[in-house]
């Protein structure tokens, strides 16, 4: 038997291949790929706050949570991109044409409890070209995804979308030539040992923070993640999973079907894409300086920023976000958000709506978005 290996890191973007693509909305997206998690089991939450660096009690304890409004452990609400690359939205078609995960609306109306099974169906919405500045001609790519539970309730639904672009436009553009690499002496590192000393003291945990409480103007954060390195992107997979990672059998078996997918390292042996993640080699033959973090993995963070101050008693009803730039092995990144609106909503609860931000070393926004979060009141 004679594998094929023709990916490529010289991809085109051609009309009928956007055509075809484009043919496709509407379309319920199937995949062969077994799911990374099909329970949220003890392990399976632990996992992922552990693997996200979110420390909040009430994930893991089961003697804490057994005291929330839950009565039992819950899972953190970016564990959806957990349990199916379909999490991400159907990200097929463009074959050798590289797909970076750009941003997503999210909106969470049902906890997922310890032992809960879930299971998604994906359609794709719509095929965007863009103009870009990284790599000329982009296509957004975006999704419908509904998480549903064992007893069919839906527990959330995302918007997210990718963005298409050609590998060897992206480095003959170069738009990230002059960009440097961050590095820390130990001073640097003593200081951001100390932020992540005080991190608890952001978790609001079993203390309600009351609606009528919060004002217009109210700062949320700053919070630290990072400096991000190859570490913290074994650590994210380890949770999430991906579509590439396969190991022997089961990555040559996923090569007869895909063979665009196997592109050669340096010692011919075929690697899938998303090893730009923890590669700054294959990471540069992209357009990117170096390995470079999850988008989910960004999501999952900005959840815990809001999580962390809602308190145990408060909900994240909605998660707006956009990664914009690349965040780069070595970045630190900081989150801060403030509250920009109370209301009543049309499901009656009292909700507040947060905008944020979270920057890098060199102070530039990566990623931007927007919250809401539901309330108690001293009224109930």
């Amino acid at each position: 038997m004679r594998l094929a290996t023709q990916g490529s890191v010289k991809g085109v973007i051609t009309d009928e291949m956007v055509a075809d693509l484009k043919s496709r909305i509407g379309r319920e997206f199937k995949t062969r790929e077994e799911p990374n998690l099909t329970e949220a089991s003890k392990d399976a939450i632990r996992h992922w706050a552990r693997d996200i660096g979110d420390i909040d009690p009430k994930w893991t304890d089961e003697a804490y949570a057994a005291g929330t409004r839950f009565g039992g452990i819950t899972a953190p609400p970016s564990i959806l991109y957990g349990f199916s690359t379909m999490a991400i939205g159907d990200r097929t078609g463009l074959p050798g044409i590289h797909s970076f995960f750009a941003g997503a609306d999210h909106r969470w109306y049902r906890p997922i409890r310890r032992n809960d099974t879930i299971t998604l169906t994906c359609v794709l919405k719509d095929v965007i070209e863009k103009s870009s500045n990284f790599s000329r001609r982009m296509f957004q790519q975006v999704s419908e995804v509904t998480f549903t539970n064992q007893d069919g309730e839906v527990v959330a639904r995302s918007w997210p979308w990718g963005m298409r672009t050609e590998r060897g436009t992206a480095v003959a553009v170069g738009k990230y030539n002059n960009l440097k690499l961050a590095s820390y002496t130990p001073e640097d590192i003593a200081r951001i040992a100390e932020i992540y000393e005080h991190e608890h003291e952001m978790v609001r945990g079993a203390t309600p923070r009351y609606w009528e409480d919060v004002k217009v103007g109210e700062k949320i954060g700053p919070m630290t993640r990072g400096p991000w390195t190859a570490t913290n992107s074994i650590c994210f997979l380890h949770a999430h999973g991906g579509l590439f990672m396969k190991t022997h059998s089961y990555w040559f078996d996923y090569l007869k079907r895909h063979p665009q997918a196997g592109i050669p390292n340096e010692q011919g042996i075929p690697e899938g894409p998303v090893r730009g993640h923890w590669d700054s080699n294959f990471a540069r033959t992209i357009g990117v300086p170096a390995a470079y973090d999850y988008g989910p993995e960004r999501i999952s963070w900005s959840c815990t920023l809001f999580t962390y101050w809602a308190g145990d008693d408060g909900w994240l009803k909605r998660l707006y976000v956009e990664v914009r730039r690349f965040n780069l092995i070595g970045d630190l990144t900081t989150f801060e958000a403030k509250v920009t609106g109370k209301r009543v909503d049309e499901d009656g609860e009292h909700v507040v709506e947060c905008e944020y931000h979270a920057f890098d070393q060199r102070g530039e926004d990566h990623t931007i978005g927007k919250a809401t979060i539901v309330l108690p009141t001293r009224s109930a």
